[in-house]
C-alpha cells in the first residue's frame, strides 16, 4: 500500500506543484489549506508524514503542530519561507521532524521525505527491548517509558535515543547523530540536533538541566551514560 502524504499550504499553485511530483514517486497525497482543516483531514486519513507551511490562515502552522502531536506520531516536514533561525528551532522544539526552506528544489524535498520516512519506519524490525536505568526502550513498538511511565516521543527523538542505548559510552558527533536523524548529512543543519537533545533531555532526565543519561562531551557532541541502577 503506498504512503500517504498530507501537504498542508495555502498556496493552491504548490500544493498542486508537490501532489504531481509525490503523485510520479508512488505517494498517495492528501492536502489541506490551513491547520484547522488539516486536522480534521488527518485524522480520517492517517497520513505517514506531514509537509506543512507555518504562515497560513485560520490555524497556523504552529497551532497545528500543538494538536496533531497529540493526536499522530506521524513525522512532520515544515515548509517555511522564513529564512530566520528562530523560525526553524521553535518549528523543531514543538516535535517537527525536519525543515525545508521556500523555495525548494523538488529533488531535495523528495530526499527528505524519504529519508524521515526511513527513520520513522526501519527500526520496527527488531523486537529488541533496550533498558537502562529507569529507561526502556521497546524498538519493535517504537515506544519509551521512563520511570514506569510512557513519554511520548517525536520519531527523530526516538531514533537519537536508541542510538544512544546501542552504544552507552560512546561519544558522538553532531554529524554523526545528524546522519542517524536525517539518513544523509546536509551541511549547516547540525545545530539541530542540539534542539532535538533538550527535547529529549526535557522528556527523559530527572532534572534536564542537570543530564544524568545524555551528556554533553565538549568540543564534540553527546554520549550516554549507561546506568544498571
Amino acid at each position: 500500500m503506498s504512503q500517504t502524504i498530507m501537504v498542508v499550504d495555502d498556496d493552491m499553485n504548490l500544493r498542486r506543484m508537490v501532489r504531481v511530483y509525490l503523485e510520479q514517486e508512488g505517494y498517495r497525497v492528501v492536502a489541506a489549506a490551513n491547520g484547522r482543516d488539516a486536522l480534521f483531514t488527518a485524522r480520517y486519513e492517517k497520513p505517514d508524514l506531514v509537509l506543512l507551511d507555518l504562515m497560513m490562515p485560520e490555524m497556523g502552522g504552529y497551532d497545528f503542530i500543538r494538536h496533531f502531536t497529540q493526536e499522530s506520531d506521524a513525522p512532520i516536514i515544515v515548509l517555511t519561507a522564513k529564512l530566520e533561525e528562530s523560525d526553524k528551532v521553535a518549528g523543531l522544539e514543538l516535535g517537527a521532524d525536519d525543515y525545508v526552506t521556500k523555495p525548494f528544489g523538488v529533488q531535495e524535498l523528495i530526499a527528505r521525505i524519504r529519508a524521515v520516512l526511513r527513520r520513522a519506519g526501519q527500526q520496527n524490525r527488531l523486537p529488541e527491548i533496550l533498558r537502562s536505568a529507569e529507561i526502556a526502550l521497546d524498538r519493535t513498538g517504537r515506544t519509551v517509558q521512563v520511570r514506569g511511565h510512557p513519554v511520548s516521543l517525536t520519531p527523530s527523538e526516538f531514533d537519537l535515543l536508541e542510538t544512544f542505548m546501542l552504544s552507552p559510552g560512546r561519544a558522538f558527533s553532531r554529524l554523526d547523530l545528524l546522519e542517524t536523524v536525517s539518513g544523509d548529512a546536509y551541511e549547516g543543519y547540525e545545530r539541530t540536533i542540539d534542539v532535538h537533545i533538550r527535547n529529549l533531555r526535557t522528556k527523559i532526565e530527572p532534572v534536564p538541566s542537570k543530564p544524568r543519561y545524555i551528556q554533553t562531551v565538549y568540543g564534540m557532541g553527546y554520549r550516554f551514560a549507561a546506568e544498571t541502577n
